[in-house]
């Protein structure tokens, strides 16, 4: 940071209040995914930029307003952006928390948001006394166009933002998102050289537990990074593809813009190049569907196995997008870990939350075959959609307990900003939660939705319960002993010794 800049991307810490304990040791520290695509591709443009990670340094919001300060930038953009789903609405737990006090100790500073869940409620988050500005959707053009102002005069001609007008709070006219011809061109990799490091690139990131087998050594050096954005599909419970939103109009959920678009496989094998020639071999595939468009991560995948690099990588899939006869170049890609969606073990639920996409498929053979390949399983549940019961909620367990997968994730089901679940949350006037952090999975505040038949206190215990029951059973400790070893059966149980405390039930 030692040129002027005109723009600062700042990714404040969310960590404990997200994680509670977890956040110590157990959670992942992922690099700024988003923040680093629009470093570089504001530095395409000539800009001067520069990124401040709080939760990779472990910054305060006093020493990150001190960092800020020094920076002297003539854009502090917040980006709001997380890596899991809910992310963007729990990030603004430190964001607002770290823009509150910059106001406070620099009223001159000049702020901004972009992110998921501005995305999803722009007027809300305008609407905040720490925030000057809002970039709609991705984000993209709209700071290209602001930053190529005086950020005073002329804002109501600048297309895809947001600005208060005499205390009013004004959206213009949305932009467009990057188109597929434009992907290389206008979101030209990652600025690596801007994220903090202690001896070497990467290394104050960290790997899922998981995905380094539960051995704490070998979680860093981490990258993440996407070959696609966006999503297909039109799932009730995601709002991933809110981004891609180009209606200001009142009650646009996700499912309104299921885009999908793809970086070249020519250009994402320069990125792999680079992240292997800066030592870093341990990476996540952040794309919602990696395993969707062979015309993509075919070619990709090939020419990862040509180059010998070593990866250790871990990619998403639907059940019912899988595909058995590509598992062996994902193996030899060095595709390790798959995280497949399985959501709910009853079929007309997932078909409902799926709205009619969901292919019905066996999701056992499915698994089995993932596993046959010589890839370890993630299997993604979600607890308490608006037709379970504690009947479906038992069968949904009792299906993990079954598939024994080397790991599994646990959610209670919430109506999150951007998704049609909180529209239609919005609509039936059904509880919502009061505050960022009542949107964390794992917070001590989260509140999820009531179902039809159960309350949110009845859900949230169901899945806590549940998560322990499945770390602590027998028979997925000897599976986690088998496959990597004592030290990380070990490592497993010393995580299902965290229990977290929960406001709704009583903490």
């Amino acid at each position: 940071m030692d040129r002027p800049l005109d723009v600062l991307f700042v990714n404040a810490d969310s960590s404990l209040a997200a994680y509670q304990g977890l956040s110590e040791m157990f959670s992942a520290i992922e690099p700024p995914t988003w923040a680093l695509l629009l470093a570089a591709s504001c530095r395409s443009q000539g800009f001067g930029v520069g990124i401040l990670d709080c939760t990779a340094e472990r910054l305060d919001v006093t020493e990150a307003c001190s960092r800020i300060a020094d920076a002297t930038p003539r854009l502090v953009c917040f980006v709001v952006y997380g890596q899991n789903p809910n992310s963007g609405t729990t990030n603004m737990i430190g964001a607002v928390a770290l823009a509150d006090r910059l106001k406070q100790e620099h009223p001159s500073s000049r702020t901004c948001f972009v992110g998921s869940h501005v995305s999803a409620l722009p007027l809300e988050v305008l609407q905040l006394p720490s925030v000057d500005f809002v970039l709609l959707n991705e984000g993209v053009y709209a700071l290209w166009n602001l930053l190529g102002t005086d950020l005073e005069s002329g804002l109501r001609a600048i297309r895809g933002i947001g600005f208060k007008d005499d205390g009013h709070a004004v959206l213009n006219e949305a932009e467009r998102v990057v188109p597929q011809e434009r992907m290389d061109a206008d979101l030209p990799g990652y600025a690596w050289d801007l994220l903090p490091r202690r001896a070497a690139p990467l290394d104050l990131y960290r790997a899922h537990f998981w995905h380094a087998n539960f051995d704490h050594g070998r979680r860093t050096p981490f990258a993440a990074l996407n070959t696609s954005l966006g999503c297909r599909f039109r799932c009730d419970f995601c709002m991933i593809n809110i981004v891609n939103r180009t209606d200001n109009g009142l009650d646009v959920s996700a499912a309104s813009s299921p885009l999908m678009r793809f970086w070249s496989p020519e250009f994402m094998l320069r990125q792999f190049d680079e992240l292997a020639a800066m030592g870093v071999t341990t990476v996540r595939l952040s794309d919602e569907m990696f395993f969707l468009d062979k015309r993509y991560f075919e070619p990709l995948l090939e020419g990862l196995v040509a180059r010998g690099h070593g990866f250790h990588m871990w990619a998403y899939s639907r059940v019912d997008t899988v595909r058995p006869r590509y598992l062996e170049l994902f193996r030899k890609a060095g595709i390790e870990w798959l995280a497949l969606g399985v959501e709910a073990a009853n079929q007309e639920i997932r078909r409902e939350v799926s709205k009619g996409t969901f292919e019905e498929v066996n999701i056992r053979e499915v698994v089995g075959v993932v596993r046959d390949s010589g890839i370890n399983v993630i299997s993604n549940y979600i607890f308490g959609f608006p037709d379970d019961t504690r009947e479906t909620l038992q069968q949904t367990l009792d299906l993990a307990l079954e598939l024994n997968t080397e790991m599994a994730n646990m959610y209670p089901c919430q109506a999150l900003p951007g998704s049609p679940l909180y529209v239609e949350a919005k609509r039936n006037g059904w509880p919502l939660p009061d505050s960022f952090a009542g949107y964390a999975f794992l917070s001590y505040e989260s509140q999820p939705l009531p179902t039809r038949h159960l309350s949110a206190a009845d859900v949230l215990r169901f899945r806590d319960d549940a998560w322990h029951t499945y770390f602590t059973n027998p028979a997925y400790l000897a599976i986690v002993e088998s496959k990597f070893g004592a030290e990380q059966r070990a490592n497993v149980e010393a995580m299902a010794r965290h229990r977290l405390r929960r406001r709704l039930l009583g903490d």
